[in-house]
């Protein structure tokens, strides 16, 4: 089950199928995102694609000499630009390709406008989601519930693109879903109701254990998307932001302008393959050798290119050294700018704390250690506020509950009201009144016993102590143990044998902790295969986009002064 090989495998064959012949591939702005992911521009090339234009795009040239190939998402819009392609065809002949079912009457209607016969085929190809990673998926989707319900338009196509990833890994699953989350079930009635419409496509080869769709929701777990992050990618993504693989480096002071903006992807850049997972220090030591490394295989200024075998040595190293050169100088930089973010917002004892609140019980000295970084002139507001997010999350019924004088601390610190509302959001996204988990206290004798053990012979990294609830969820499903008043089947038949594929699909965007703690199921449970999605990937900014999306914080503008009280409310 690897996602990135789904999509890829589509795009050969699309190219594959259009014969040989110089080509132009014609995309809509959803697509365009889903082939960068997994082809550069520079490998496309390479298969006689010498064009790549946009749907929508006004100004295209008339070229008979191309054939084209059209890989669109079936919106009313895309078929009216094909429509209109049709009539006045710009190329010599037309392979279209949808990212997912696409209507009878769609069809007919581009049969219509198709009068100069100009189209050899259209079929569905269901690349119809973003492949991040080979164990990880997303929709690009921010907002995708108004309160507790979907968005219309985000659940539909939020079904279409778990329908889609189904159909391009050859899954028809068994569903479960979070009976907490009235978004989840919903979701989990869409996707059965297309399976249950579309059954001759999900007819394959029936595997002895069938594969089990798991629906999430994030209001579950508030806390791990408000977590400072420590391995590459998902430090990466916490302190600059990854879109589509690509990350902005033009606020960073002093940057050349060829690395204003750079492109992280683990299918073309072995030494971000070989990292993404490690902790930031490794990843210190590592840069060091391959800058040893690049600075051996450099040619030496002086070297002398005396014969033609010196010249067609260099020449033929050139393109190696280059592309060394730019890995290398795309990787100092990052990590150069990460470090600096680093010392600059005094992130490891922001880290530290984050981290007893996300992890330990001991409400007197969280607080403590709190109240402190809230004095420090380095800690930034937007940290300062998840801090106190982080407190409000897991003190939120304590006794002794301090969050006015927290607040009080925060607006003292110059802290702006947009942040300081969010903390009452978060609460009321993510609090105690939402959840179906406990998030905080071990639930059972093995799980306080792990804990005390843990608590003894203290941990190895303080800044890693925090596993996701995921890793509980997905760890019972795993040992068949997962319960069924709390994540029912839809329909009345259960899996008996334990699960081996697994799809985790989590409503309000996944993280890449999550990520890194399916990546280590994966690697160290023999025999089982699990794929995570999210209608997005978040960091803790686009989390806080999210939870003010969805409107909840309106209905609870005052509540943040009032939250240690309103918890006898129910």
């Amino acid at each position: 089950m690897n996602v990135v090989f789904a999509v890829k495998q589509y795009i050969s064959k699309m190219i594959e199928d259009s014969g040989p012949g110089m080509k132009v591939l014609l995309m809509d702005k959803e697509t365009t995102g889903i082939v960068s992911m997994v082809y550069t521009q520079s490998e496309i090339l390479q298969k006689e694609v010498y064009l790549f234009e946009r749907i929508d795009s006004q100004n295209r040239e008339i070229m008979k000499h191309l054939k084209a190939i059209c890989f669109l998402r079936p919106t009313k819009e895309n078929v009216d630009y094909m429509i209109q392609e049709l009539r006045r065809p710009k190329y010599t002949i037309y392979f279209i390709y949808f990212s997912n079912v696409i209507s009878k009457s769609d069809v007919k209607s581009l049969a219509e406008a198709d009068e100069q016969e100009v189209v050899a085929e259209v079929q569905e190809f269901y690349g119809d989601y973003i492949a991040v990673n080979p164990h990880l998926f997303s929709l690009n989707i921010l907002g995708c519930c108004q309160g507790r319900n979907w968005d219309p338009a985000q659940l539909s196509r939020t079904t279409q693109g778990l329908t889609a990833l189904l159909l391009s890994l050859k899954k028809c699953p068994m569903i479960r879903y979070q009976l907490s989350s009235e978004a989840a079930k919903r979701l989990a009635e869409c996707v059965k109701q297309v399976i249950t419409k579309e059954y001759e496509l999900f007819e394959f080869r029936r595997t002895e254990v069938p594969p089990l769709l798991l629906i999430l929701d994030r209001c579950d777990d508030a806390i791990t998307p408000l977590l400072n992050q420590w391995t590459y990618q998902a430090m990466v993504h916490e302190l600059l932001g990854i879109n589509n693989n690509r990350i902005d480096l033009s606020r960073v002071p002093g940057i050349s302008k060829d690395l204003r903006e750079v492109v992280l992807s683990a299918e073309n850049d072995e030494f971000y393959a070989n990292n993404m997972y490690l902790n930031f220090a490794e990843i210190g030591s590592n840069i060091k050798n391959l800058m040893e490394d690049f600075q051996k295989k450099k040619p030496k200024e002086q070297q002398k290119l005396e014969s033609i075998a010196d010249m067609k040595a260099f020449v033929e190293n050139y393109p190696q050294f280059k592309k060394m050169s730019g890995t290398v100088s795309k990787h100092v930089t990052v990590v150069g700018e990460l470090s600096r973010l680093v010392s600059e917002r005094n992130l490891l004892e922001v880290s530290e704390v984050e981290q007893e609140l996300a992890c330990q019980n001991d409400h007197s000295s969280a607080l403590q250690n709190v109240k402190r970084l809230l004095q420090n002139p380095k800690v930034t507001e937007f940290d300062a506020a998840r801090l106190v997010m982080l407190y409000a999350l897991h003190y939120e019924r304590h006794s002794s509950n301090s969050l006015p004088g927290l607040m009080m601390d925060l607006r003292n610190k110059g802290v702006s009201e947009k942040y300081r509302k969010l903390v009452s959001a978060v609460v009321e996204y993510g609090g105690k009144r939402v959840r179906g988990s406990d998030l905080f206290s071990p639930k059972d004798a093995v799980a306080i016993t792990k804990q005390f053990l843990k608590g003894l012979k203290g941990v190895e990294n303080v800044y890693t102590q925090h596993q996701p609830f995921l890793h509980e969820t997905l760890d019972h499903l795993i040992k068949g143990r997962l319960k069924e008043n709390l994540y029912p089947y839809l329909g009345p038949s259960t899996l008996r044998d334990r699960p081996q594929d697994i799809i985790v699909f989590v409503i309000g965007g996944a993280t890449y902790e999550e990520a890194l703690t399916v990546y280590n199921l994966n690697r160290t449970t023999p025999g089982v295969r699990i794929v995570l999605g999210g209608t997005t990937v978040h960091n803790t900014k686009s989390f806080l986009e999210e939870v003010l999306a969805s409107g909840l914080h309106s209905r609870s503008k005052e509540s943040s002064q009032v939250t240690s009280r309103s918890a006898s409310r129910r």
